[in-house]
Order: C-alpha cells, then sequence, then structure tokens
C-alpha cells in the first residue's frame, strides 16, 4: 500500500512538471498605439495555444523599453525607433536583442466635429504645436482658441510627431500633454477648439481625422487606409515589437504569429498598416 502511494505521488509530480514546463507566460508592454493591436493578437493567440499566458500593458514606447532594461517586461512594443543610447544600454545591461517591425500605422491628425477645417498643411500643424498659431480663424477656422492635446515625452507616437511634423522643433508651453492616447481621442471629442493626433486605430466617429498637405498646400491626404497602402498619406511609421535574443525561445512564437497571414490580417482588422 506504501509503495502505491509513493508511486501515485510521483506520478502526481511528474505530470505537474509536465503541465508546467508546457505552460508559456510572459509579458508585453511600451505603446498605445500598438496596445489594441497586440492585445487582441495575443487573445487570438491564446485561443489557439491554450498554454499561453500573456500580459499585455500600455504605457508608452519610452516606459516599455525602460521595462526591458529593468526585466519587468519580456518584450517591449513601440512606435519608434529605439534611440542610439537605449540601444546601447540594452547591448551592455542585458545582451543581444532582436529588433521586428509587425505593422505600420498612419497619424492621424483629429479635431471635434463641429470644427469646420478639414485639412491643414504640414506648416500649420507645426505652427499650431509649437505655439505659433493659436487661434482656429488664422487656418481658416472660426474665431476661437485652439487646445493643441499631445501625448507624453515617453510616447513614441510624441517622438514621432516632433521628428515628422514638427521637423524637430519643440512643442510650445500651451501644449497639453495626455498620459494616454485615448484621453487625447475624450478631450478633443469634448472641446469644440480642440487638435490631437493619435494612432489611425483610435479614430472613431466622436472626432474628424484632417486631410495633411506635405508640400504646401498642393495635394491634401486622408488619412485611410488605402492612403498609407500607396504611400500617398505622409505621415506614416512602423511599429516595433524588441526582445532579448535569450528570450527568443518564449517569445518568438508570437512575433512568428504577428507576422504570418493571420496575424496581419489582423492589423488590417484592428485598424493598421500590414507589412505587404
Amino acid at each position: 500500500m506504501k509503495k502505491v502511494f509513493i508511486l501515485a505521488t510521483s506520478l502526481l509530480v511528474t505530470v505537474t512538471q509536465i503541465a508546467n514546463a508546457q505552460k508559456v507566460v510572459f509579458k508585453i508592454k511600451g505603446s498605445d498605439t500598438c496596445l489594441p493591436l497586440i492585445q487582441k493578437g495575443a487573445e487570438k493567440y491564446k485561443k489557439k495555444n491554450s498554454e499561453a499566458n500573456i500580459s499585455v500593458t500600455g504605457g508608452g514606447s519610452g516606459v516599455g523599453i525602460a521595462a526591458l532594461l529593468d526585466g519587468t517586461t519580456d518584450m517591449a512594443m513601440a512606435s519608434r525607433k529605439m534611440k542610439f543610447d537605449e540601444k546601447a544600454k540594452l547591448q551592455e545591461s542585458k545582451g543581444a536583442f532582436k529588433e521586428v517591425i509587425f505593422a505600420r500605422d498612419a497619424l492621424s491628425v483629429v479635431v471635434n466635429p463641429a470644427n469646420k477645417v478639414n485639412r491643414l498643411t504640414r506648416e500649420q500643424l507645426e505652427g499650431i504645436f509649437t505655439g505659433k498659431i493659436k487661434n482656429w480663424k488664422e487656418v481658416g477656422g472660426d474665431d476661437m482658441p485652439i487646445v493643441a492635446y499631445s501625448r507624453e515625452s515617453s510616447s513614441g507616437t510624441f517622438e514621432f510627431f516632433k521628428e515628422s511634423v514638427l521637423k524637430g522643433k519643440n512643442y510650445g508651453p500651451s501644449i497639453l500633454l495626455m498620459p494616454a492616447t485615448g484621453a487625447i481621442i475624450q478631450s478633443v471629442s469634448q472641446t469644440k477648439g480642440a487638435i490631437g493626433y493619435v494612432g489611425h486605430a483610435y479614430v472613431n466617429k466622436s472626432v474628424k481625422a484632417l486631410e495633411v498637405s506635405y508640400d504646401k498646400g498642393k495635394n491634401y491626404i486622408a488619412p485611410s487606409l488605402e492612403n498609407a497602402k500607396n504611400g500617398s498619406y505622409p505621415i506614416v511609421r512602423p511599429l516595433y515589437l524588441y526582445y532579448l535574443t535569450k528570450s527568443e525561445k518564449t517569445v518568438a512564437p508570437f512575433v512568428n504569429y504577428m507576422l504570418s497571414p493571420e496575424g496581419q490580417e489582423l492589423v488590417l482588422e484592428v485598424g493598421y498598416i500590414p507589412l505587404k
């Protein structure tokens, strides 16, 4: 009887060990732009792979990269390329890492639907977000103050907008910095004189996306998926996943899923641009 009990206990321990060995647990953190897509991808992936337990949280590209640096996440999602000093620190403290582009995004400038302005040039956007243009009448709108919303400096979207639209110039002191992309949508939808910028997947009926010109007003292009894919919309950026090479065995199956035809179909479904 004692031998049977020992055998049963040993068998239970072995089965538990096998179950634990099959369980794949990892964390993804970072860009609010990437968040809705990676969350959806994780949900779909877990349905196909019941042993996977994936936690996905936002906070901004810089937050995700910092978490990868301090070891509190297994993968960082970013709406900007990792900076040189971030790469150097990561390589020095954690070793080799991988950078994967998994989708593209048409960064959209949005205003309140009650605003009669439908289009702006890059130069006008620069004037608004650097604080030089303060009233909508200066760009063909009604006589009302401009209330400009931006993401915080830890956001990859903040960095990309500054580089692509402001051409490296600093944001004006009156620009209101928001902790999340959803907060920008909510604020713009509730404020008639508001303007902000968000990832394409966040655009909904509560705001109006503007046509943008990068050739001083000769051509204005709407931020549609079609225009982003054919290259006519000018504010398009890659979306990244970063992970340590030593974690590849754990995270690569999910990365491969996002790059697969099914994953790329999901990219389109959520509102971003597939790689092909």
